[in-house]
């Protein structure tokens, strides 16, 4: 699914993220039953929204999730609603992770990905303005 295009009623679309984020100061919490929990959590959001995880990678101190979204939702949306339901159900869960100010840093990084490079967009832009 990750290298199709999505067909809708007026969008074609092929959205892909990289997001990275981090427990708060970076403590290797995310082990374990741990991170058995937040897996199951990120495959939910993803299922409730119609996203495709292509990769998901969870480590002690970080996870990086590489996911097709749609146009109408934003990375920052995507990161937003997988850190707060995962915080909330995790610290309900994990008494050790209540003891954290937060689980998660407000840090997060974000990366396009896509078939078509720069260049093609630049040389596809030049011809049409032309026309």
């Amino acid at each position: 699914m990750s290298d199709t295009y999505i067909h809708e009623q007026h969008a074609v679309h092929h959205i892909l993220c990289h997001i990275v984020f981090c427990p708060k100061r970076r403590r290797k919490v995310l082990v374990g039953p741990v991170h058995d929990r937040l897996k199951e959590e990120i495959e939910h959001v993803a299922e409730e929204n119609q996203w495709h995880i292509v990769r998901l990678a969870i480590q002690p101190d970080h996870v990086h999730l590489f996911i097709q979204t749609n146009p109408y939702t934003t990375p920052t949306d995507v990161a937003r609603l997988i850190k707060g339901r995962s915080s909330n159900h995790l610290r309900k869960q994990f008494e050790h992770l209540r003891r954290m100010p937060s689980l998660w840093t407000r840090s997060t990084f974000y990366s396009t990905a896509g078939h078509v490079s720069q260049e093609i967009i630049d040389a596809y832009i030049a011809r049409q303005s032309r026309s």
